[in-house]
C-alpha cells in the first residue's frame, strides 16, 4: 500500500539546491514515499538519481516510485495518463499507479489493475498553471481505487482531501520550492493526522 503522503520530484523547482538534498529534507520531515519524475534526464542520470533516492528512503523503510519507466529499479512505477500498462511479470510485486484527471480516469485505472492513482488538479496549482479547471474535493468521493489528491494541496487543505475520501495527498511544488522542505512535510503530516 502507498503511504498517505507522496512527494513528487521537480528538480527545476529546487532553486540552486540539489534535488537529492530537498528529498533528504522531506524524508527527515517524515515523507515515506517519493515519486522520481525528471523524465527529461538522460537514462544514465535518471538511474543514478533513482539509486541515490532509494538510499535516502531505505533507512526509514520508504518507497521510491519512478515515473513512466518500469525498467528503473524502484518499488513501483507511476504511469502518465497515456502510458501503457506494464507487464506484471517485469515488476514482480511492484506497485503500479496512474496519473488521472477525472473520476472516470480513476475507474479506468482500477479496471486495468492499478494499485493506486493520483487525481489532479484538486485545487489550482502554481506548478502546472495550465492544468484545470480545479476538480475540487467532491471529485474524491466514492472512488474505486486508493487515490491521492494532487494539485494545490498543502497543510491548509490536506485534511479536507482526506475527509472527502482521498487515501492521501501528493505534493510537488509546495515541497520542492519550500525554503524548509523538512518543516513543510512535517506540517502536512500534522494536518493529515489531525483529520
Amino acid at each position: 500500500m502507498i503511504p498517505p503522503l507522496l512527494v513528487l520530484t521537480d528538480g527545476q523547482n529546487c532553486g540552486r539546491r540539489p534535488l537529492a538534498w530537498v528529498v533528504a529534507a522531506a524524508v527527515e520531515g517524515g515523507a515515506r514515499a517519493v515519486l522520481l519524475r525528471e523524465k527529461h534526464l538522460p537514462r544514465t542520470e535518471r538511474l543514478a538519481l533513482a539509486a541515490d533516492l532509494a538510499l535516502l528512503l531505505e533507512p526509514v523503510g520508504g518507497l521510491l516510485l519512478v515515473a513512466s519507466d518500469p525498467t528503473v529499479p524502484a518499488g513501483g512505477v507511476h504511469l502518465a495518463a497515456d502510458d501503457p500498462f506494464p507487464s506484471r511479470g517485469t515488476g514482480g510485486g511492484r506497485l503500479v499507479g496512474r496519473s488521472c484527471h477525472s473520476p472516470g480516469d480513476v475507474a479506468r485505472a482500477a479496471g486495468e489493475g492499478c494499485d493506486y492513482a493520483t487525481l489532479s488538479p484538486i485545487h489550482l496549482t502554481e506548478s502546472k498553471p495550465g492544468y484545470g479547471p480545479a476538480l475540487g474535493t467532491a471529485a474524491l468521493v466514492g472512488l474505486p481505487l486508493p487515490t491521492l489528491a494532487l494539485g494545490g494541496v498543502g497543510p491548509s487543505n490536506a485534511a479536507a482531501c482526506l475527509a472527502a475520501g482521498a487515501a492521501g495527498v501528493a505534493v510537488m511544488g509546495a515541497v520542492m520550492r519550500a525554503p524548509d522542505p523538512e518543516k513543510t512535510v512535517a506540517r502536512l503530516l500534522e494536518a493529515m493526522e489531525a483529520a
